[in-house]
């Protein structure tokens, strides 16, 4: 039996993991594809995921639930604003995240 390989197949990176966020009524958030929480708090939550990192800041914020494996994160409480830190964006938000990276 010939048995042939496909070198692409075979050294291609692996895809990754889906990324999405589901909001519900501002006050329950779904994230998928997240590979790891840098920080939180009640009013900011910092996460990796595999389309760069995003910050959520909002009050009363308590993660409900945390995949490791599946990469998913339940947060709960009043959400403010969703922003994805990246490159161009990070001169704009400085300030406001500054005290995020010190």
């Amino acid at each position: 039996m010939d048995q042939r390989y496909d070198y692409n197949t075979y050294n291609q990176k692996p895809a990754a993991p889906n990324h999405d966020v589901r909001m519900v009524g501002r006050k329950s958030l779904e994230i998928t594809g997240v590979k790891q929480v840098e920080s939180f708090d009640n009013e900011e939550f910092l996460l990796e995921t595999s389309m760069g990192f995003l910050a959520i800041r909002g009050m009363n914020l308590k993660m409900k639930n945390l995949d490791v494996e599946s990469g998913v994160v339940n947060i709960e409480g009043k959400v403010f604003d969703l922003v994805y830190l990246d490159q161009q964006s990070t001169e704009k938000t400085k300030g406001f995240f500054g005290k995020l990276f010190k």
